[in-house]
């Protein structure tokens, strides 16, 4: 059973564009997620799925000088992208996260990763009720699912939201949350890079954290963010868009 962390990553991001190459620390943003996601210890392979657009050439040039495998696809249809990704790779359980996600403790990716394998579930996720903070999302679910759901489904929505036809019909598929035992404080709480706020509090805590201890985990993100509650507020105006 081969366990890939597929990225989903492009520059042209309509509310921060170029996000993914965004430098913290002095490193590319989409660098300092790779680096995490090969901490993984349940994980084979990284793969980071871009678009065939042109500007999209240093994502691919960033992740082959990173060791980790590269494709690219089409920049509407995410679903078709990530699923070719995978089936390129020989990918078994796909493990979904997207770039703009620095943050994700490699943790919480064996902890998803581990019930997948274990229960036989189709997907299995951390974010399908919010008790972790947006920017920590792990999903996890056998390539051959998605396969399945690209051939019945031309949806708009399911297409660029890659999992989304699979968690919205819990009848066919059988879908499990995991819950964080975490203060309700945190459950939404803003991690993840959509605007230039939200970037600037992830590029906050990399600074406070990283240099002391590159893998740091939620754990100290959470303990960091107790002694510093205003960093919070700079982005907790932004509205997360929705699926549908």
């Amino acid at each position: 059973m081969k366990v890939a962390v597929s990225i989903e990553g492009r520059m042209a991001s309509s509310r921060l564009p170029g996000k993914t190459m965004a430098p913290i620390l002095g490193r590319p943003m989409l660098a300092l997620l790779i680096e995490r996601m090969k901490r993984a210890k349940l994980v084979d392979e990284v793969i980071v799925a871009t678009t065939d657009r042109p500007d999209d050439w240093v994502i691919e040039e960033l992740a082959l000088s990173m060791s980790v495998k590269c494709f690219r696809g089409s920049n509407d249809d995410v679903l078709d992208r990530v699923l070719k990704a995978n089936q390129k790779y020989g990918t078994d359980l796909i493990v979904e996260v997207t770039g703009d996600c620095p943050l994700l403790d490699p943790a919480l990716v064996d902890m998803v990763v581990q019930k997948a394998l274990e229960s036989g579930y189709d997907y299995v996720a951390n974010n399908l009720k919010l008790t972790y903070p947006r920017g920590l999302d792990v999903r996890a679910f056998p390539t051959q699912t998605l396969a399945e759901v690209a051939s019945i489904t031309n949806d708009p929505s399911d297409r660029e939201h890659v999992s989304l036809h699979i968690y919205e019909h819990p009848k066919k598929y059988r879908v499990m949350n995991l819950a964080s035992d975490l203060a309700q404080r945190w459950h939404g709480a803003r991690l993840t890079v959509d605007t230039r706020e939200d970037f600037q509090v992830v590029k906050t805590i990399f600074e406070a954290l990283y240099p002391h201890n590159p893998a740091f985990s939620l754990k100290e993100i959470t303990v960091f963010l107790e002694r510093h509650p205003e960093l919070l507020e700079i982005n907790r105006h932004i509205q997360q868009r929705a699926a549908r």
